[in-house]
């Protein structure tokens, strides 16, 4: 019987993605049988086909499970590893990867929790699932200048208002129901974390010189960095944004100008925004 080099592969991801083991999954083949399968995979006296497989399928889970202790730590302390492990068992069967690289494999975790009866052990482990992958989907983000002090500086203060900035390429602004970061600082310095506040929240996760930071941030700064992002790639002009921070000063002149030189001066510090240049036009 000859197969395909294609279908060989789609067989085997099947069987080693088989949720009851491979042969169970072997049995819903059609027109395969396990003799048929040692015509790709060679047993022997010591192990048969379905054996071989079976090693690749045990040793195809816990490399992702290890994945996913490493992305969810705390998400991981919070279920301990009994918990964590039926977790991810349910998650695959629900959410068997389906790209090459394992960078995919976990992105859809936080949402398996939102609906999963163990949430009701911890309600706020959705939000800390999110985070947690927040941290991992930042950390592999595009590259791109940010625009910082110097460069700021260098531009003439009378066209700072028609500038148009975006936040980086590298920087989610969650929006979360549970002050969850609490719980993942805690985990990460290795101390017990505190009963988890259930209060709407909005955290800012970015990526500086390869390092990811994370931390709760004030509306009036989640409103002014969503203009930025709301613009998409055109971003938003500098002046839209200051108005967007002044919004949030009562009408305070000498506050909102306060207030906009302390968040320009930390985002440029960051590496939060970037400029949008206009494409130059051909003659």
């Amino acid at each position: 019987m000859t197969i395909p080099l294609r279908e060989i592969e789609r067989l085997l991801y099947r069987l080693i993605t088989a949720p009851s083991g491979v042969a169970e999954g072997l049995a819903r083949e059609q027109g395969l049988s396990p003799g048929d399968l040692g015509t790709v995979i060679r047993g022997d006296a010591r192990l048969s086909a379905v054996e071989r497989v079976d090693i690749y399928a045990d040793a195809y889970f816990y490399r992702l499970l290890d994945a996913a202790k490493e992305d969810f730590p705390a998400t991981l302390k919070v279920f301990g590893e009994s918990g964590f492990h039926n977790l991810l068992t349910g998650y695959l069967i629900d959410y068997p990867p389906t790209e090459p690289s394992i960078f995919y494999a976990h992105r859809f975790l936080a949402d398996f929790v939102r609906s999963h009866p163990i949430r009701g052990k911890a309600p706020y482990v959705a939000d800390l699932a999110a985070l947690e992958r927040a941290l991992v989907e930042v950390f592999h983000a595009a590259e791109a200048p940010a625009l910082d002090a110097a460069a700021m500086r260098a531009i003439a203060p009378a066209k700072w208002p028609a500038l148009r900035m975006r936040t980086h390429p590298a920087v989610m602004i969650l929006s979360l129901q549970w002050r969850v970061a609490d719980v993942l600082r805690a985990v990460e310095q290795g101390r017990d974390f505190e009963p988890v506040v259930h209060e709407p929240v909005e955290v800012l996760v970015w990526r500086r010189n390869s390092r990811v930071y994370y931390r709760e941030i004030e509306a009036t700064e989640a409103r002014a960095l969503a203009v930025a992002v709301g613009g998409g790639a055109r971003g938003a002009t500098f002046a839209k944004i200051c108005a967007a921070i002044a919004a949030g000063c009562d009408g305070a002149e000498h506050d909102a100008v306060g207030a906009i030189n302390r968040m320009l001066e930390r985002w440029l510090g960051d590496g939060l925004l970037m400029l949008v240049r206009r494409a130059k036009r051909r003659n």
